[in-house]
């Protein structure tokens, strides 16, 4: 069984384990690489995947002034991932950078360009610490959006968000710009550290384009059952 709106997050220590992991489902299309995964294997894991025709979803989450993000960009571009993450509060000058420099490094690189998305709001972040400990005093779902719209400005190709701002994010934004959303979570999962979460099925209704999906399927005692099990409750969604 496969779902292309799935994203399973490869988030463990190490080239081994990770290898374990796809080799386990090897009937997930799509894989997201992550801060702890990449830092430990470079590109070798890329390169594992793209060996297996997965799609890859390179979540680095670049924050930075423009220049850096622009070379970070432009070298990540170069490795033929589909999809990679900076984050909108980065600002207006390294979103448009970014974006700049991804045309540039796949195109030296003679790849496809992957789409470029920005992170609004950490899904681990609740409207209490958004106002208490970041001092941004918008109401959540209200600067979800701004940061999305920011980067649609910004020539962007979609954006990361909660399933609980989703539906706003595609009514405002369109349906040609991409929502990814993590923090999904079945009803028969523990929310872990998400604190604004939906089942897979409410998020793809209220219109996001990808899940990324983690914990409820790695670290279930029976990974495939989990993510066969997830794939099912998906395909009674229209």
């Amino acid at each position: 069984m496969t779902n292309n709106k799935i994203i399973v997050a490869l988030d463990v220590p190490d080239t081994e384990s990770a290898i374990a992991l796809i080799d386990k489902l090897e009937s997930v299309t799509f894989w997201k690489v992550g801060l702890e995964l990449f830092t430990s294997s470079g590109p070798k894991i890329l390169e594992v995947l793209k060996s297996r025709q997965k799609r890859i979803f390179l979540d680095l989450k670049f924050h930075d002034i423009p220049n850096t993000v622009a070379g970070a960009c432009r070298a990540a571009a170069s490795y033929g991932v589909d999809l990679m993450t900076i984050h909108a509060t980065s600002g207006r000058d390294a979103l448009k950078a970014a974006k700049e420099a991804v045309e540039e490094g796949s195109v030296q690189a003679g790849v496809k360009p992957p789409k470029l998305i920005a992170v609004t709001v950490l899904t681990s972040i609740s409207a209490r610490q958004l106002a208490l400990d970041l001092k941004i005093p918008s109401e959540l779902p209200e600067y979800a959006l701004d940061m999305a719209m920011m980067a649609q400005e910004m020539g962007l190709d979609g954006a990361v968000c909660s399933p609980l701002e989703v539906a706003q994010l595609r009514q405002i934004c369109g349906d040609d710009f991409v929502l990814v959303c993590p923090g999904v979570r079945p009803t028969w999962a523990e929310a872990g550290d998400q604190k604004r979460s939906l089942t897979p099925s409410q998020a793809i209704q209220a219109g996001a384009d990808y899940l990324v999906i983690g914990r409820p399927i790695t670290a279930a005692a029976e990974p495939e059952l989990a993510w066969k099990r997830i794939s099912q409750e998906l395909t009674t969604v229209a």
